[in-house]
């Protein structure tokens, strides 16, 4: 008999995955659930691969929940329901994950398939989790939302505006996220680089999202074309799936 996917905890991600949050406080819940869930799973435990991501994620949709109740958004309507579409397409991904469906994405497969060892060192694991959300699922969480909103992807717009501002949220929260990664030793090298690694982290993550909004609005203009639209999404996931795996790898890890 084959054991579950998720070992111990495997009836409890089903009953998590069922259904989706439908707002950005059942969002921080689900993914607060989900993290309870992931650090008791064998046989790596706290170290969990998806664990390290999925701290990361939760700590940004945290501060982003709190920059809605602070009106920080100029339009938060758009923040809102993209911040749930964007957690459903992570969401989708485990559940096809849980079902041991084809139908998980090449990009994530590459950290979930690490949740029974070898070990992967917590940095790369979460960078690679990054990595999977924002260059596969993020361009197509735009648009979904866009469409829903009947909005497009418009530079210097307000939604423009508020997704640039998640770039700031991320730039808030970089140094406490990326130092409580780190072993003794590489926090005794990260005080000798100063903010460089800081700085540079911040940047990456902008870049990353800037090609996320330029992707998006590729789709956009072929939304109504599936052989165009699957397309894209192939090689958006193939491309993510080939970095995740170099930043997976010992090299990765070392250059990390």
């Amino acid at each position: 008999m084959t054991e579950p996917v998720w070992g111990p905890v495997h009836q409890d991600m089903v009953g998590l995955l069922a259904d989706h949050p439908a707002d950005v406080p059942a969002v921080v819940d689900h993914l607060t659930k989900l993290q309870d869930l992931l650090v008791r799973l064998p046989p790596l435990e706290a170290s969990c691969p998806l664990a390290d991501f999925n701290k990361l994620y939760l700590t940004i949709t945290t501060s982003v929940l709190d920059g809605l109740y602070d009106d920080r958004f100029a339009d938060p309507v758009f923040l809102a329901r993209l911040d749930v579409e964007f957690a459903a397409r992570y969401f989708d991904a485990l559940r096809y994950w849980t079902e041991s469906s084809a139908n998980t994405p090449k990009a994530w497969h590459c950290l979930f398939e690490r949740m029974r060892g070898p070990d992967a060192r917590p940095l790369p694991s979460a960078a690679a989790g990054v990595n999977a959300h924002i260059n596969y699922d993020l361009p197509f969480a735009l648009v979904t939302t866009f469409d829903s909103l009947q909005s497009e992807p418009v530079d210097g717009s307000d939604q423009h505006h508020d997704y640039l501002e998640i770039n700031d949220i991320f730039a808030e929260r970089i140094p406490e996220l990326r130092r409580g990664y780190l072993d003794h030793w590489q926090l005794m090298i990260d005080m000798l680089n100063g903010d460089i690694d800081d700085w540079y982290q911040g940047e990456l993550v902008e870049y990353t999202r800037n090609v996320a909004w330029r992707n998006a609005q590729k789709i956009w203009r072929c939304r109504h074309d599936p052989d165009a639209r699957e397309c894209e999404r192939t090689r958006l996931d193939d491309n993510a799936a080939l970095l995740g795996r170099l930043l997976l790898s010992p090299l990765g890890a070392f250059l990390q």
